[in-house]
C-alpha cells in the first residue's frame, strides 16, 4: 500500500500537540481511529481553558466588576469566532448549546412544535444520526405531521431524484439532513436540498456535527435555515456546541429553556424574554468551554480546511485499499472523493464488538463498534451493527496499517 504525497498537512507534527498520544495502551502507542465519535484535544485548547480558569473566571452578563467583564468579553469573543467560522451574517445568530443534539432539539421544539400540523410533511434521510431523526419523528407524531424518509442508493448517497416522490402532495415544512454522514462519511448535496426545500415552502435544518471538523461550513452558501455544530468533535471541549439560525426565524420562535440570563423582565403575571441570542441561553453560560471552542477554531483555521480534506481523502483511499486485502471484510459508502474521513466495514461472521476488542488488545487501535446512532441506516444495510474507523488531523498511515494488521489477527482468531 502507498499513500499519496499530495497532502500538505503534517500529521506527525500535529500529533505532538496532543498529550494523549504520549500514552500507551496494551504496551503500544495509541492508534485513535474514533474521531467521528469524539476528537482528541490539543494543548492549545487545554491551555486556553486553563488560562481562563486561572485569570478570567466569573459569571457572565451579571456583574459590573472587572473580572466579570473579562469573562463576558471572553464568551462574546468566542461567539464572534463561531460566527466567523461558519460565515454567519451576525454573531447574534449564534446560540451556544451543550451539543448539536440540543441544537436540533431546540429547533424541533421551538420551531416545529408551534408550526407543524396535520397535512404537513417532515422529510429526513436514511443517513441521519438519531439526533436529527428522533426529534423530528417525535415532533411530527405530536403534531400530526407526516414523517418521511429520503432513501439512499447502493453507494450510500441520497436519491435526490426521488425528492418529489418521497415528499408527496403534503405541505413540505422541514427538510432535516446531515451535511456529512457520521456512519458512511457521505458528503450530502445540502445546497441542492435547500433550494428544493425553499421552492416547496419549507426550511432546511442541517446537522453539521460531522462536517464542521473536516470541511468548510458556510451557512450562507449552504442556503440553510438552521445549522447545528458540536465542539467536542472539532478538537474543542465537550459540553458546548452552537446553533446558527436565521435571525428572522429565531426572533419568531419561543424559547426552549426558561430561567436565568434569557429573561428580560419578570412580573407577577408575565415574563418577557431577552434579545437574540440570549433568549435561548438559559442559566449559566459555558464560559470556559466557549474559550476552548474558540481555541479549537483557531487551531483548525491555522491548519486549513483544504489541507484537512486532502489529508482525510488520502487516508480513506489508503484504508479502503488495505481493507480490501483482508478476507471477509466488506466496506460501505461512496468513493473517497465523495466522503469525509470515515470508513464503515463489516467482518463476516464476527461480531463488531469482538472485532473492536481484539484490535484494542492486539494493536492498541481504537475504533467504534455498534449501530453508530444510525439504526435506520443499519437496517438499510441489512445489519444490526458494524465497525467504523474514522480519521482526523492527527491520523497517520501507520495507524491504518495497524488496523489492517489487527483485522488479519481477527480473522485468525475466528477462523
Amino acid at each position: 500500500m502507498a499513500v499519496s504525497a499530495r497532502s500538505k498537512l503534517d500529521a506527525a507534527r500535529i500529533r505532538a500537540d496532543f498529550p494523549i498520544f504520549e500514552e500507551t495502551f496494551h504496551g503500544k502507542p495509541l492508534a485513535y481511529l474514533d474521531s467521528a465519535n469524539t476528537s482528541q484535544k490539543p494543548r492549545q485548547v487545554l491551555d486556553a481553558m486553563m488560562r481562563f480558569y486561572e485569570t478570567s473566571y466569573a459569571n457572565v452578563h451579571r456583574s459590573v466588576y472587572e473580572l466579570a467583564a473579562r469573562a463576558t468579553d471572553a464568551l462574546e469573543s468566542a461567539r464572534e469566532r463561531a460566527a466567523a467560522f461558519v460565515n454567519a451574517p451576525a454573531s447574534r445568530e449564534i446560540v451556544f448549546v451543550r451539543n448539536a443534539t440540543e441544537a436540533i432539539n431546540l429547533v424541533a421544539y421551538s420551531w416545529g412544535l408551534n408550526r407543524l400540523g396535520p397535512g404537513d410533511v417532515v422529510l429526513v434521510t436514511e443517513l441521519e444520526h438519531h439526533s436529527n431523526f428522533v426529534p423530528w419523528q417525535y415532533i411530527a407524531a405530536r403534531t400530526g405531521a407526516e414523517f418521511r424518509m429520503l432513501p439512499l442508493d447502493d453507494q450510500g448517497e441520497l436519491r435526490l431524484d426521488l425528492l418529489d416522490e418521497t415528499a408527496g402532495n403534503g405541505a413540505l415544512k422541514v427538510v432535516a439532513t446531515g451535511y456529512v454522514s457520521n456512519a458512511l462519511g457521505t458528503v450530502n448535496a445540502v445546497d441542492r436540498l435547500g433550494d428544493w426545500a425553499h421552492e416547496r415552502g419549507g426550511i432546511l435544518v442541517v446537522d453539521a456535527a460531522q462536517a464542521a471538523p473536516h470541511r468548510r461550513v458556510d451557512v450562507q452558501a449552504l442556503g440553510a435555515d438552521f445549522v447545528a455544530v458540536s465542539g467536542h468533535k472539532m478538537l474543542g471541549p465537550s459540553g458546548i456546541g452552537f446553533l446558527w439560525g436565521r435571525a428572522e426565524h429565531l426572533q419568531e420562535m419561543e424559547p426552549f429553556l426558561l430561567g436565568g440570563h434569557m429573561i428580560r423582565k419578570v412580573e407577577n403575571d408575565r415574563t418577557t424574554w431577552g434579545e437574540l441570542p440570549h433568549k435561548f441561553e438559559a442559566g449559566t453560560s459555558p464560559m470556559a468551554e466557549a474559550v476552548g471552542l474558540a481555541a479549537a477554531i483557531d487551531y483548525l483555521e491555522e491548519i486549513g480546511f483544504d489541507a484537512i480534506e486532502r489529508h482525510e481523502r488520502d487516508l480513506v483511499a489508503f484504508a479502503l485499499e488495505g481493507l480490501a486485502e483482508v478476507p471477509g471484510v466488506t466496506t460501505f459508502g461512496p468513493p473517497p472523493e465523495r466522503r469525509a474521513g470515515i470508513v464503515l466495514f463489516d467482518v463476516a461472521d464476527v461480531h463488531p464488538h469482538d472485532v473492536a476488542q481484539i484490535l484494542d488488545a492486539d494493536q492498541g487501535v481504537a475504533i467504534r463498534a455498534g449501530h453508530h446512532c444510525c439504526q435506520p441506516l443499519m437496517r438499510k444495510l441489512g445489519l444490526t451493527a458494524t465497525n467504523r474507523a474514522s480519521f482526523y488531523v492527527y491520523t497517520v498511515p501507520e495507524e491504518i496499517e495497524r488496523l489492517v494488521t489487527g483485522l488479519r489477527r481477527v480473522r485468525e482468531v475466528f477462523g
